[in-house]
């Protein structure tokens, strides 16, 4: 599988990672149900087996659950590039919270660390701008650690671009992890052409809007999805939202059917088509799931596709 450098980081990395957020299983405000973890940790080695070679996940993902699943899954191997992220902190009630000061970040690290099994992180990001009048405090403690060798690279996830300017003063910011899909186009507007101008690496999450654009989801199986599932309470999947977005999967699902390939590698693949765009990641939890989505590393779509998929986004703002 091809690679491509990542911002100004010295690693090339994979179009798509493995994204670990609904490994971290339910139970907590961003859960996504109970998840099997012998699966989520045979999925990711296969994964790296097919030739990914980067892992996305944060603490907060299952109140640390997450970091342990990937810590196990690569425990023994080569390992690949492992990037998590830091400043959403819970309590003895599993009650999320969130904080950028220096003591409180260097105590998520020295957690993920453990729960991850190894010496040095990767890629440490700044999870959310909150609260922002500390992410000048934040983003100099990840500067310090990557000083002490605790972290590779930093980076921030969720920022604007005035908070960009604002942290860059300190140091410059390596890369950025935005939201973005054919659901969430907001990073179209300002974000994406700021990093691609300034070479910050840009690695995308829910490429697949939360598994919106998968080609799998259907009204019955929203309405069956277990009560410590956040997207019950996502206005993406209620209505009126609902009809337009599962009208776009439809439509990904008739352009990816001569590719024998599912809607949801089309909507990854049109992530990628943006040149801003360094990679992907893409919340697997199965074999099944790893084997399919694959294929958005090298898929590109033609320009008639880009075109019906524009005009459908032209008719359904």
């Amino acid at each position: 599988m091809q690679t491509r450098r990542f911002g100004k980081t010295d690693m090339q990395i994979t179009p798509i990672g493995i994204g670990a957020w609904a490994m971290g299983g339910g139970n907590w405000e961003f859960g996504w149900g109970h998840q099997d973890d012998t699966e989520s940790i045979k999925a990711i080695k296969r994964g790296l087996d097919l030739g990914i070679n980067w892992i996305d996940t944060a603490a907060v993902y299952g109140l640390g659950h997450s970091e342990k699943v990937v810590g196990e899954a690569v425990k023994g191997r080569e390992k690949p590039y492992i990037f998590t992220k830091c400043s959403l902190v819970w309590d003895d009630d599993r009650k999320v919270g969130r904080s950028l000061k220096a003591d409180s970040l260097r105590r998520e690290v020295e957690g993920s660390l453990k729960r991850l099994g190894i010496d040095t992180i990767d890629l440490y990001q700044i999870h959310w701008p909150m609260p922002e009048e500390d992410i000048e405090e934040g983003w100099s403690t990840l500067a310090r650690l990557r000083e002490e060798g605790k972290v590779r690279h930093i980076g921030v996830s969720n920022f604007s671009v005035e908070q960009l300017k604002r942290i860059e003063r300190i140091t410059p910011v390596e890369t950025l992890q935005p939201p973005y899909s054919l659901v969430h186009r907001d990073a179209e507007r300002e974000i994406l052409p700021y990093c691609k101008e300034h070479n910050i690496g840009v690695i995308v999450y829910s490429p697949m809007a939360s598994g919106l654009l998968s080609g799998m989801m259907t009204r019955e199986r929203i309405e069956n999805m277990p009560e410590d599932d956040w997207r019950r309470k996502d206005d993406e999947f209620k209505e009126p939202r609902l009809s337009r977005n599962l009208e776009l999967a439809a439509l990904l699902t008739d352009i990816g059917f001569p590719h024998n390939l599912p809607a949801g590698v089309v909507a990854i693949a049109w992530t990628l088509h943006n040149p801003a765009v360094t990679g992907a990641i893409v919340g697997t939890r199965n074999n099944r799931q790893i084997e399919e989505i694959i294929n958005a590393a090298e898929f590109r779509l033609k320009e008639t596709e880009l075109a019906q998929i524009n005009e459908f986004l032209a008719k359904h703002p």
